[in-house]
């Protein structure tokens, strides 16, 4: 589902340490994830959320990595061979008009989508999807970065995912981000 996708080249960089100064995945992630979830990762990439996210979950929880290119697919299934933990992840290449995850109704524990919701063509379509894998209670966390997301579109986001059914129960503060934590 992508009206921009991000070239797969600049996958390489987004994987990179570095950019643990501004987007660090364990902070991030830590106060949501925990062992034997089951969560969904939307737009994956090369995996700089979903390999710690793996850890989070435990060797009983589940990762499901969702990306629209195969090479970035590639990529993570090698990250996460070489860091021993591709038996926790469940890796889908999801359409460029739908994420493919119609059979996950009420499965998730806890879905997050990392600097992805801005390139979506269809961010209705998009948010009714997140909202039906989750279960009841359950949260969706969103991450766009500031530099690419404006104030304006981010509330229109936010607002669309309201019209799906989420609820806004937190907003959490960061440097170079912005989050809002959703619940079903």
């Amino acid at each position: 589902m992508a009206k921009h996708v991000c070239p797969v080249w600049i996958g390489y960089l987004l994987a990179s340490p570095v950019r643990k100064l501004f987007q660090n995945p364990d902070k991030i992630l830590s106060p949501y994830v925990i062992e034997n979830m089951t969560v969904l990762d939307v737009g994956c990439a090369m995996g700089f959320f979903s390999l710690p996210a793996a850890k989070m979950v435990g060797r009983n929880g589940k990762v499901i990595c969702l990306d629209l290119q195969k090479e970035m697919i590639k990529t993570l299934e090698k990250r996460a061979l070489k860091a021993g933990l591709i038996n926790r992840l469940e890796i889908r290449l999801c359409k460029e008009n739908s994420l493919g995850i119609n059979d996950m109704a009420e499965k998730i524990d806890l879905a997050f989508a990392v600097a992805v919701v801005h390139e979506v063509p269809d961010v209705s379509v998009f948010f009714s999807e997140i909202y039906k894998t989750l279960k009841s209670g359950h949260k969706f966390l969103v991450v766009e970065p500031k530099g690419h997301v404006s104030v304006e579109s981010f509330e229109k986001s936010i607002s669309i995912a309201k019209e799906n059914g989420f609820v806004v129960i937190d907003r959490p503060k960061a440097r170079f981000n912005r989050i809002v934590v959703l619940k079903k």
